[in-house]
């Protein structure tokens, strides 16, 4: 079926204009991306089998260039295209977090994030450091590997906070399985931290545990 042949209102471009991007299927927007299909399938076809291949968006988005290109009708050209895009949704999110006190901003931060660390295929550490009115200083990934706490060492946040002249943080990693319920280890890091970070009157606002598309806060299970 070739795109003319659906209805015109279901077309992915004049559905998104009627009804809003956040009508559309992960397929119909990739098929905006893509903006044309393969021989044997339109945009919207072709979009549902690169993500039946890649098994699932979150895949697709992280692909490294030479397993994006073996799927079908992908390449260099498409490749280069979406991580610009990802790159600008990163940029617009971050300029958000430098703008906004982010105390206020919750779900702004777990939009970050979730851009930031979902598709990460190695669990990373990253710390937010915040001024007084906590607006955004600047972020940085300090650990990377295996998040126990073995591995996060407390005084290498603290020397990094001090360098930023951050009166506040907000801790972060992710779970590259997905589940984002936080670990004993997590629980663990974060009291040492806390405590580490306490001593030179810096506090720690929240850690966010990413696992797929879901972001647990510590501070609202009251782990904090």
């Amino acid at each position: 079926m070739r795109i003319t042949d659906i209805p015109h209102t279901q077309r992915p471009r004049e559905k998104l204009l009627a009804q809003g991007a956040q009508s559309l299927s992960d397929a119909e927007l990739l098929a905006i991306f893509f903006r044309t299909g393969v021989p044997g399938a339109n945009a919207v076809e072709l979009a549902q089998q690169v993500l039946g291949h890649s098994q699932g968006l979150s895949t697709l988005l992280s692909a490294e260039h030479d397993e994006f290109c073996r799927w079908r009708g992908m390449g260099t050209a498409k490749y280069v295209q979406l991580q610009a895009a990802i790159e600008l949704a990163r940029r617009h999110l971050l300029s958000a977090l430098e703008r906004d006190t982010l105390f206020d901003s919750p779900q702004a931060v777990r939009d970050f994030l979730l851009l930031e660390l979902k598709t990460q295929q190695r669990e990373q550490f990253l710390v937010l450091f915040l001024d007084a009115q906590h607006r955004l200083i600047t972020r940085e990934v300090l650990f990377q590997g295996t998040i126990d706490a073995a591995s996060v060492y407390p005084r290498e946040v603290v020397k990094a906070a001090l360098k930023h002249n951050a009166a506040a943080v907000i801790l972060a990693h992710n779970h590259p399985s997905g589940v984002a319920e936080p670990s004993q280890a997590d629980k663990l890091i974060t009291h040492k931290l806390t405590q580490g970070l306490a001593l030179v009157d810096i506090r720690v606002l929240d850690h966010l545990v990413v696992g797929g598309s879901h972001c647990v806060s510590f501070a609202e299970q009251g782990l904090l």
